[in-house]
């Protein structure tokens, strides 16, 4: 399959799912002159490894040495890097009012809640799990809730709000089938449209039975965006192999994590490790070098000053240039 016909059938189909599930019509594009990357750095026993500088890392694009135009660590602002390696606080470029000053501090959270039939038995237990997350992020983090059973809704917009985002969740009602890669796609599509770095988090029981898109493409839509997606499930592994399976696939593959947390105590642990995840993460941007690859540009972060290989870098491992549909 051509990449041409790849993007065509992907454009087609979202206009597909957009015409069902969305009142609005907004242009989905994709920008792809800038990439934005978060990691996180831990040492043998699982710990963060914090403080560290630009000049710890070499960032590589199919083997070629890229440079960062900007550099954070956790929810502090953003540094911008200049030419010669030095760093100054980052300037908004005041011919782009649309990018709120603020927009590169902290991080964007679009949760994705799974309301079908599928989570009728723990519906309440599962609100009540995300509510504590909300509550347990820092205020520079502006938050997005999403319900989804056949269809999708915007419980609540994007906004430093906390309580807002609360209050969004709890006027969430049960549904009926579920459309996950139908509502993750408009989600990232969403997420897609905000300056700054992003992240989509699914609490899912699993199963997806009324999707007109593939899983894959949804993937493939996250990793050229360079937006993790962490998923918690409340289905047992073993209970659904197939969709258990797709949640690791994904999140792998866009630098976010899988949890299978049956129980409220595990939902609980899943949601504070992600937030750890956001507050200890790093996140650079930066333009491309000349690459002739238009397919999968494979990403590698290494650590010049770990010279025993104790320390682990974990971030996607890549993107696809896309110049948008």
């Amino acid at each position: 399959m051509t990449r041409k016909f790849w993007m065509a059938a992907i454009a087609l189909t979202l206009a597909a799912v957009t015409a069902i599930v969305a009142q609005d019509r907004p242009t989905f594009r994709v920008k792809v002159d800038m990439v934005v990357l978060s990691f996180t750095v831990t040492d043998n026993k699982g710990k963060y490894v914090n403080g560290l500088k630009p000049g710890d890392f070499r960032l590589m694009e199919d083997g070629i040495p890229q440079k960062f135009s900007t550099f954070s660590e956790g929810n502090q602002p953003p540094v911008e890097i200049a030419a010669d390696g030095t760093m100054r606080p980052m300037v908004i470029d005041p011919a782009k009012p649309d990018v709120r000053s603020d927009a590169f501090v902290g991080t964007n959270v679009f949760v994705l809640f799974d309301t079908s039939n599928y989570m009728y038995k723990t519906f309440v237990y599962a609100s009540d799990a995300i509510a504590d997350f909300i509550r347990g992020l820092d205020r520079a983090d502006s938050v997005a809730v999403y319900s989804y059973s056949r269809n999708l809704t915007r419980a609540a917009k994007l906004d430093k709000d906390h309580n807002q985002a609360i209050l969004g969740l709890r006027k969430s009602v049960a549904g009926d089938d579920s459309a996950l890669y139908n509502a993750l796609l408009l989600t990232l599509r969403d997420a897609a449209k905000v300056a700054g770095r992003k992240v989509v988090i699914v609490f899912s029981n699993g199963p997806d039975n009324a999707s007109m898109v593939a899983p894959d493409d949804v993937r493939a839509v996250a990793e050229d965006e360079g937006i993790p997606i962490y998923v918690i499930s409340t289905n047992q592994v073993n209970n659904d192999a197939v969709s258990s399976n797709v949640f690791k696939r994904i999140s792998t593959s866009t630098g976010g994590k899988t949890y299978f947390a049956s129980t409220w105590q595990k939902q609980v642990e899943a949601f504070e490790s992600i937030r750890e995840d956001l507050g200890n993460s790093y996140t650079v941007t930066y333009y491309p070098q000349a690459n002739p690859n238009e397919g999968f540009r494979k990403i590698n972060v290494e650590l010049l000053t770990d010279k025993d290989k104790k320390l682990r870098v974990q971030a996607r491992p890549g993107y696809r240039p896309r110049s948008g549909f």
